[in-house]
């Protein structure tokens, strides 16, 4: 089980990258309170609403009449974050919300919508839930409302516990408080699918159990939130026992460790450093060319420069030599990226029959 001081990192980086989180301890152990104190630490005004005391209609809005037509006004506490353009809203004690709460709950995760008020796209969500074992009366999380969450469980450090009451309670040190660049999210999101294809049942896992579908579990969704998560614990240099939290709170166990894994051991070479040096060895197993070539057209698309494009093809074809099914792929995303008076490469003659193949030449 993680350290407290690792959930809390993981916390405040998942609130700062704008990931949807669910926080999951038995009550009195302060969640809410380190919540809201991270929310001050961000600068960001905190809403707490408490899904136990809520009616669907606070989260769907109250019709109102209005020039002839019906409008669903939003509460407060959504008007007044609306109004701040930014801000953390905590859905606390989910569970312990009837069904009905949280399928209304489930539309602010899904839409960002309450009533008829969208909420602006910088307020953070965060929820709180009790352990089954904690939530007398309590229900299950729905399946889709589980899936579109990270879960992370709220375990108490005695030490941490300590030193909070004799020196005050700490809020984790945020190496940076941005969320990940597009950069940084594209090089996330081409490792994932390199994984994703070497290991295509685990793209999608509903769990068949109501005890485990609660929690997390693997879907393209959730694995978007994994990449989301690794390219923020990347872009802020957060731990290894961090990021490890985020990947296995948003895919479970044991998909994430086998992304993690995975990744421990892939040992790719810097884009940059094959697009210097044509000679610089390719990695041999094919799992690993299809990561280092997404990592090369992130790479391609975050720079949008004319020599980039062109040079890539050249990695290109050398892969292609190797490996055509893994260039193909390839080439068909390079060659949608092509920026403005970029002139054909001479290596794409070489390329023609993986060209054709992707369906980029007839």
């Amino acid at each position: 089980m993680a350290e407290q001081r690792s959930t809390q990192q993981a916390i405040a980086l998942a609130v700062a990258a704008n990931l949807p989180v669910i926080i999951w301890g038995a009550p009195g152990t302060g969640k809410t309170s380190s919540v809201i104190a991270l929310g001050r630490d961000l600068g960001l005004p905190v809403e707490v609403v408490v899904g136990s005391l809520r009616e669907p209609s606070d989260f769907l809005g109250l019709p109102v009449l209005r020039e002839g037509n019906t409008y669903f006004a939003p509460p407060r506490w959504a008007q007044r974050l609306a109004e701040s353009g930014t801000g953390l809203l905590f859905l606390d004690e989910l569970t312990t919300a009837p069904p009905a709460v949280q399928a209304a709950m489930l539309r602010i995760i899904l839409e960002r919508t309450v009533g008829d008020l969208e909420l602006p796209p910088q307020v953070r969500i965060v929820a709180a839930a009790n352990p089954p074992e904690h939530a007398a009366d309590g229900w299950d999380l729905s399946a889709p409302l589980a899936n579109r969450l990270i879960h992370l469980d709220w375990t108490v450090d005695a030490a941490v516990i300590a030193e909070g009451f004799t020196s005050g309670f700490r809020v984790p040190e945020l190496v940076t408080a941005q969320p990940p660049t597009a950069a940084a999210i594209a090089r996330a999101r081409s490792l994932v699918g390199a994984f994703l294809r070497v290991r295509p049942e685990l793209v999608l896992a509903v769990p068949d159990n109501p005890d485990t579908a609660g929690r997390s579990w693997p879907s393209p969704r959730s694995w978007e939130l994994a990449a989301r998560a690794i390219a923020a614990s990347s872009q802020s240099g957060a731990a290894e026992e961090v990021r490890a939290e985020l990947v296995l709170g948003a895919v479970g166990d044991s998909a994430g460790f086998e992304l993690l894994s995975w990744l421990r051991n892939l040992d790719l070479p810097d884009p940059r450093e094959l697009l210097a040096d044509p000679a610089a060895p390719l990695p041999d197993r094919v799992d690993r060319l299809h990561a280092l070539l997404g990592a090369l057209v992130a790479h391609v698309n975050t720079e949008g420069d004319v020599a980039v494009w062109e040079g890539a093809w050249a990695v290109i074809a050398r892969v292609a030599r190797k490996a055509p099914d893994v260039a193909a792929s390839a080439a068909r995303a390079l060659a949608a990226q092509r920026p403005a008076g970029a002139q054909l490469p001479k290596t794409m003659l070489e390329l023609a029959p993986i060209l054709r193949a992707a369906g980029l030449l007839t």
